[in-house]
Formats: C-alpha cells, sequence, structure tokens
C-alpha cells in the first residue's frame, strides 16, 4: 500500500452510496447502519459537507455513509466524485449499486413502484435514463457492486464483509456458477471447470452437488483437476497480495462448470481450504447450487466425458 494510502486509514470513512434507482440503496445503508455507520439517505449536494461536519465531531472516528442517486437535490453525476474527494478531514470512497435492467424492470413491477425518472412512462424508459445519468459515476467508484443475483440477506452478508471492520488483506470471495445461466456478473478472476469429467452424467451423484464428499472424491479422479487446482493456488497465492498493494480491497475469484452445481462448487469448496491454510480468509457463494439438475442444461456445451 502506498504512503498516501496508510495515510487515510485512520481518517473516518465517508462512503458514498449510489448507483441505480432501485438495486438496493436502502438495504445498503439499513445494513451499515446496523454495523454502526451513521448513515443519511438523498442527502441534498449543498448538506453533504455540514452532515459530515457534525457526524464526524460529535462522533469521532464513527464511519459515515451517504445514500445519493438522481432523486436527491443537486445531483450532478459528474460533480459528485469531486465534492465527495474534495471533503476534508474524511477518507473517501464510493460505492456503486448495479443491477441488470430486467431485474430492476422486475422490481419495480413486484412493488408496483413507478421509476422516479419515468413517472409517467414503462420502468425501462427510466431505467436506461438512469444508466446513462450515472454512467460517468459508475467509471468514477473505488468499486461497483451488482446486486442482480443477490437476495437482500446475501447483500447484507457480502456489505458485512466488505464494511464489517478493517483488514490487511482484500475481502476475498470464492464464488461458483454455471455458465449456462450466465457468467458470473462479479469475477475479477474466473476459471473455466468444464475440462473435468461431470458427475451430473454419473446417476448416483446428478442429484448431490459439490458440497458432497462423493462428488468432490469424483472430480478429484480426473487426471486434470490436481495438477489444475495446484496451479491456481499458485497464482491466487501470488496475484492476492499485488491486488491489495494495488489498492484493490475486494476480489471475487469465480469457478465455473456447465450447470453450477458439480464441479465449479467442488473447485470453490477445495480452493477455499487451499486459501485458508495459506493464510487467507476467503469467502464462499455458490450462485447456481440450489438449482435443480437438468440434462437439458448439461447438454449445451456438449456430453462431457466420463470417467
Amino acid at each position: 500500500m502506498n504512503a498516501a494510502g496508510q495515510g487515510t486509514r485512520h481518517l473516518p470513512r465517508l462512503l458514498l452510496v449510489t448507483g441505480m434507482s432501485g438495486a438496493g440503496k436502502s438495504t445498503v445503508l439499513d445494513a451499515l447502519e446496523d454495523m454502526g455507520w451513521d448513515c443519511a439517505d438523498n442527502l441534498p449536494t449543498a448538506l453533504l459537507g455540514e452532515f459530515v461536519r457534525g457526524a464526524a465531531g460529535g462522533a469521532g472516528s464513527v464511519p459515515m455513509a451517504v445514500g445519493m442517486d438522481a432523486r436527491s437535490r443537486g445531483f450532478d453525476a459528474a460533480a459528485l466524485p469531486g465534492l465527495v474527494r474534495g471533503i476534508e478531514g474524511v477518507s473517501p470512497e464510493i460505492l456503486y449499486l448495479d443491477c441488470a435492467g430486467s431485474e430492476l424492470a422486475r422490481r419495480y413491477d413486484e412493488t408496483r413502484r413507478r421509476h422516479p425518472l419515468a413517472p409517467d412512462r414503462p420502468a425501462e424508459d427510466g431505467i436506461a435514463r438512469d444508466r446513462g445519468l450515472t454512467a460517468s459515476l459508475r467509471n468514477a467508484a473505488d468499486s461497483v457492486l451488482d446486486t442482480t443475483d443477490l437476495k437482500p440477506a446475501e447483500l447484507r452478508d457480502e456489505l458485512r464483509r466488505r464494511y464489517g471492520g478493517d483488514s490487511d488483506q482484500p475481502v476475498l470471495t470464492i464464488a461458483s456458477f454455471g455458465f449456462a445461466r450466465g457468467v458470473s456478473r462479479t469475477a475479477d478472476l474466473m476459471f473455466d471447470m468444464r475440462f473435468i469429467a461431470n458427475p451430473h452424467w454419473v446417476d448416483e451423484l446428478r442429484p448431490m452437488t459439490g458440497l458432497d464428499d462423493s462428488v468432490r472424491e469424483y472430480v478429484a479422479k480426473d487426471p486434470g483437476w490436481s495438477g489444475a487446482m495446484d496451479r491456481i493456488e499458485q497464482l491466487l497465492s501470488d496475484l492476492i497480495p499485488r491486488y491489495y498493494d494495488a489498492g484493490k480491497t475486494y476480489l471475487t475469484v469465480a469457478f465455473g462448470c456447465t450447470g453450477g452445481r458439480h464441479r465449479s462448487v467442488a473447485a470453490a469448496v477445495e480452493m477455499a481450504e487451499r486459501l485458508r491454510q495459506a493464510g487467507f480468509s476467503p469467502n464462499i457463494r455458490h450462485r447456481d447450487l440450489a438449482s435443480p439438475p437438468s440434462d437439458t442444461i448439461e447438454e449445451q456445451t456438449g456430453r462431457p466425458k466420463r470417467q
């Protein structure tokens, strides 16, 4: 970490929570408040400095979070990063909440709310306008959190990992997913495990997952497994500290297979165990673990080799 980064670590944190309307800003602020942060939602930009001075003066080093989006008075996506980072006496950070348009439209339809940028038009129009309006803010953000596939409880868990306390290593998440259901949206590094014999085509293993010992033993017998896992572990052990030294505080490593139930899950579990033994503190997330087994999905990339 550079000297400038070390010099700001003792300052109270100021987190700007922004992004797409409907992506979970209120949930994020509620979770941060539960963790002891001093939070304010939809604060007019003109009052940002006053809020920070008041919070810092009354709470010492208590971290602060401010929610702002297109509904906030005085909102200017291009000017906001400079405004936040120009406040003295705090360590500023911008968190941009993103979400797929189809999921945002579903959320607005489910809650029967009108999009704030399209009160008399379909929600899709407001979503498109919002994305264009906040594009520069997304580019300027210190971190982007995609909430498309996250349930509220999972989002809270992710926030606790990110903002629950200080650490001398990045917040490391090891994830599994199925390519048939789309690539992982949050992955920084991605490894394709579809070269391994597929347990789905073994009748007794099909209903199981990569959390079961029988599945893990099956994939471990594949000639390509041990060598690949050894090399990936060596690569990650070298890269993780380098990412942190470069200022990256959140790192997601994702393993994918066809359906996201067997090989990717087993790889994520084993790699998390290996990295813990190496001194890291990984979290695990399995995106498609609860999906039912499907021959149709597994055959999308051809019938894999059997052991």
